[in-house]
């Protein structure tokens, strides 16, 4: 199974070769930007950084200060800085007690260039992500998307959820408004919903930051390193994980600091059978972001499997509201609704589905009308 991680290395030895070779891109920051000038000017205060991960990105908030996500440094003291014009800069991690993903870099060096401008998220505003793309070997702003969500009030590590499109690479990059207005840090998502934190933590994690934080630091960033490994390694045979190792797994990623190492953990526990660790899981990240709509797919998934049907009702109610389009999310609603005792939201799902996949109505309508015993609880 090809995972983030693999993907990264691939495009981390295309790099390599570029930088080795000093095959330098012909004029800095190219193509072309077809983005907004404001956004298309953020790109200057954005980095290639290449650290834990082999490649993420990482924003300038003053002249020796680069904001990152955590899950890209994991437990390293010192990442290097991938200039446009092929050179490198060496940039020290800061140590943290921040609770959450970000971490800051300290790099001396950088050549002088425009700091970000940090602003507040509107709601359904357009914004972009800024990022480094490998393939274009340089740092690219994307098509724009949308603010889904504002960070949850009352969650203080809750996200800024929104639709621009991001991948591998991108991670730590900057999500500007229209403006080129840093408004989030790129953190993760994937099926065209993403996630950012909010800019108003870099002033959190700027008071939270310094020497004085260096075991806090290391011990998280540690964990952040063997969720990730220990993930990359189960892969290879999730079936046959064994009880030590998933231990471990649930251990680690719980105390990296980052609601999405809970959500791979549940994914790769429920995929091993342990669904009662993987609910469990799934419902610690919830707690943390409530409008976290992969973890509630991801939790509703799980209920399903363990035909908790009454349980999953409420999630896939929000979810019917959120992404009430998507094929899994009308499945599960169909089939829970009836073993779980809502057929109206049975009926409801089953509309849209004729509506969106006339294909499958028939089959689903044969379900509803003369449905099979319900399957039994399973615990484990």
């Amino acid at each position: 199974m090809t995972t983030l991680r693999a993907i990264l290395r691939t495009c981390v030895a295309v790099v390599g070769a570029w930088l080795v070779l000093g095959l330098q891109p012909a004029v800095a920051q190219q193509p072309a930007c077809t983005q907004p000038p404001p956004v298309c000017d953020a790109r200057g205060f954005v980095f290639a950084i290449s650290g834990f991960d082999p490649v993420a990105s990482a924003v300038r908030i003053d002249d020796e200060t680069l904001i990152t996500v955590r899950h890209s440094v994991a437990d390293e003291t010192e990442v290097m800085v991938l200039l446009e014009d092929g050179s490198r800069r060496s940039a020290e991690v800061i140590p943290t007690a921040f609770v959450g993903d970000l971490i800051l870099l300290r790099a001396a060096d950088l050549p002088d260039g425009p700091v970000a401008e940090i602003d507040t998220a509107e709601p359904d505003e357009a914004v972009f992500t800024v990022g480094a793309d490998v393939r274009q070997r340089t740092i690219v702003a994307y098509d724009p998307g949308t603010v889904g969500h504002l960070p949850a009030e009352g969650f203080a590590r809750a996200r800024l959820h929104h639709s621009a499109f991001s991948q591998p690479g991108n991670s730590g990059g900057a999500l500007v408004d229209g403006e080129g207005r840093l408004v989030g840090i790129v953190a993760s998502g994937g099926e065209g919903r993403f996630e950012a934190v909010p800019a108003s933590a870099v002033a959190e994690i700027r008071a939270l930051s310094g020497p004085e934080h260096a075991a806090t630091s290391a011990e998280v960033g540690a964990a952040n390193r063997i969720c990730v490994l220990k993930l990359d390694e189960a892969r290879v045979n999730l079936r046959g994980l064994e009880d030590a190792d998933a231990m471990a797994i649930a251990t680690a990623c719980r105390r990296s600091n980052n609601r999405q190492n809970l959500d791979l953990a549940a994914q790769a526990l429920g995929i091993s059978g342990r669904t009662a660790t993987a609910v469990a899981l799934y419902e610690e990240a919830l707690a943390i972001d409530p409008n976290a709509t992969n973890t509630r797919l991801g939790l509703a998934i799980a209920l399903h499997i363990a035909a908790r049907y009454e349980d999953a009702l409420p999630h896939l109610r929000a979810l019917m509201g959120e992404i009430g389009e998507d094929p899994q999310v009308l499945r599960l609603a169909i089939q829970s609704g009836i073993w779980g005792g809502d057929p109206e939201l049975s009926e409801r799902a089953f509309e849209t589905l004729q509506r969106i996949n006339p294909q499958m109505a028939p089959a689903a309508r044969r379900f509803l009308d003369n449905p099979p015993p319900r399957p039994p609880r399973r615990d484990r």
